[in-house]
């Protein structure tokens, strides 16, 4: 006899912010979602990072601007990590340049801390499914803006590394289409489109959907209003 299904895991959720009642409020809300599990809270960056390597969660919703590790450099080396979760940061602002650096760094998207309850919930079993938080046109709009701002510390990804067919997937997730859209749009299967996705974040040294569309951008394989 077997044993009863118990369904889905939850979603295992860390939260990293250094206000209290903003932490506190974020993890009554996921923990009142039945999908949703928060395992571990922390006040600043270093305490986050220290708890996604103790806890490894799903997904980590990281502040941007905290004492001791700011959002970026614990981004940054949570998704360093082998098997890393996925990182959504919060902000203030919309147009926040650390915003953009957190996705270099390997941030999933971001969310402005104002977001309703439900956008939240829904962002993180977005980016628990493998999706880049990029549909929102506030984040289309910030990685464009700052995409077109060249670093000279971080030269653009060399994408001649690319087949033609990995640098047209590629062109797609820049655009912001799921695998799905991207299947349809190049007449392939799912699974081959998710194939591809892959084999470009491991030949562009990307740990994240976000950072394959900065790399797109900086690259100008697209280009702002293409």
């Amino acid at each position: 006899m077997s044993g009863p299904d118990l369904g889905p895991l939850p979603i295992r959720v860390v939260i990293a912010d250094d206000q209290p009642v903003v932490r506190a409020g974020f993890a009554a809300l996921v923990r009142a979602t039945p999908d949703m599990e928060v395992v571990a809270e922390a006040g600043d960056g270093a305490a986050g990072v220290a708890q996604v390597r103790d806890t490894n969660p799903d997904v980590v919703l990281m502040d941007i601007r905290m004492p001791e590790l700011d959002g970026i450099e614990a981004t940054r080396q949570i998704t360093g990590d082998d098997d890393p979760p996925f990182v959504i940061v919060l902000t203030t602002f919309d147009l926040d340049e650390y915003v953009y650096a957190a996705l270099r760094a390997g941030a999933s998207g971001f969310l402005l801390k104002d977001t309703r309850a439900s956008e939240l919930l829904e962002a993180i079993r977005v980016v628990a499914g493998g999706e880049a938080l990029l549909s929102p046109s506030v984040t289309r709009r910030l990685i464009t803006e700052f995409a077109n701002r060249p670093d000279p510390a971080t030269p653009p990804a060399e994408l001649d590394v690319l087949t033609p067919r990995e640098t047209e997937v590629l062109a797609e997730v820049a655009r912001g289409l799921t695998n799905a859209a991207i299947a349809t749009t190049l007449f392939m299967s799912e699974a081959t489109v998710k194939t591809h996705v892959s084999r470009v974040m491991a030949k562009l040294h990307c740990s994240s959907r976000a950072q394959l569309v900065v790399a797109a951008y900086e690259a100008r394989l697209v280009v702002p209003g293409a």
